[in-house]
């Protein structure tokens, strides 16, 4: 199975989505989220994940915008929409906890930014996010 095909692959794919959506309705999350569980397309999503990307980064967004700040180029305000879902999301995988490893989390956010962004995101993407986890993360500092 290839790596854009996994449940946790799909619930990053479906989090974008929903956190897309979010961020132009301000609809809650729960709203938002039972949508996406009545679509066809919903299967083999890896539910927990969808629901910890779908919750937490509204529920954090003015600590994630502070984590980006200092690495962004422009406001966050002025990033693309598609691209700020990606780095929120991006980040909160990053900032909260160990989890799962740094290069899988950004790995996925530039697939996403590749699939969904425009042509060059998924270059700033990766260099946010590279940046970001080399400032949170102590495996990303041994190995940078």
């Amino acid at each position: 199975m290839s790596r854009g095909n996994t449940p946790r692959s799909r619930a990053r794919r479906a989090a974008l989505q929903a956190l897309y959506q979010w961020q132009m309705t301000r609809d809650a999350p729960e709203v938002i989220a039972s949508q996406f569980r009545e679509a066809p397309s919903w299967q083999r999503v890896d539910e927990p994940l969808f629901e910890a990307l779908l919750c937490g980064v509204p529920d954090n967004v003015d600590a994630i915008d502070a984590h980006l700040a200092p690495i962004l180029d422009r406001p966050i305000a002025q990033v693309d929409a598609v691209e700020r879902a990606i780095l929120r999301m991006g980040a909160y995988e990053l900032t909260r906890g160990d989890e799962v490893p740094w290069r899988v989390v950004i790995d996925e956010c530039v697939e996403l930014a590749r699939e969904f962004g425009a042509e060059q995101s998924h270059r700033y993407v990766n260099g946010i996010l590279d940046n970001l986890a080399r400032r949170t993360r102590e495996d990303a500092r041994r190995t940078g």
